[in-house]
């Protein structure tokens, strides 16, 4: 299932305000990275009422477990997806249903091999390769993997979504709200 349909930015949430503004402004998926028991159903249905996907960052979820359950939980409250930097989670959630964002932070040569292995085993829906201004590292993903990229962090200008695009990104997700009218 492609998550990105004619909007190429997805809104990265942490606080209440940008919540409400990635509620109404163009993106069509919110990434939410401060969710916790008690208030993502609600983040949820308001994200689908607003006609918006919405992906729980699950290593920041408070009171959610990291497991199967937790999982489920935010299946059978309606998430569309996950996102996690743990690859067993991404096995469990694409069993259940859920898409899977699998995060992964480029340093090095290595850390670009073991994302790779990761990728192999996992087969998440989509990766996300941090920071999202690394277009090198970007096209040598998109190369070498067939899963679609998405590009997340630092990015904070219209020209660096341009070239994380034409790099091999499918998308990229940022918290600069100017951005999320962009694409």
């Amino acid at each position: 299932m492609d998550i990105f349909n004619e909007k190429k930015v997805a809104a990265s949430v942490r606080t209440d305000e940008d919540f409400k503004a990635a509620l109404e402004s163009h993106v069509e998926v919110i990434f939410l990275q401060n969710s916790d028991i008690m208030n993502v159903q609600g983040q949820i249905e308001e994200c689908h009422a607003a006609g918006k996907k919405v992906f729980i960052h699950m290593d920041f979820a408070e009171g959610i477990g990291k497991d199967r359950a937790g999982l489920s939980y935010l299946k059978n409250l309606g998430a569309d997806g996950i996102l996690t930097t743990k690859t067993g989670l991404i096995r469990s959630a694409r069993d259940i249903g859920l898409l899977a964002v699998q995060r992964f932070f480029i340093v090095d040569s290595h850390s670009v091999d073991t994302a790779v292995d990761s990728i192999k085993i996992a087969k998440p829906d989509i990766v996300e390769i941090m920071p999202g201004v690394v277009e090198k590292k970007i096209k040598e993903f998109a190369e070498r993997v067939d899963t679609p990229i998405l590009a997340g962090g630092l990015i904070e200008l219209e020209e660096e979504v341009d070239r994380a695009i034409s790099s091999g990104a499918k998308a990229v997700s940022t918290a600069d709200q100017l951005l999320w009218s962009y694409k």
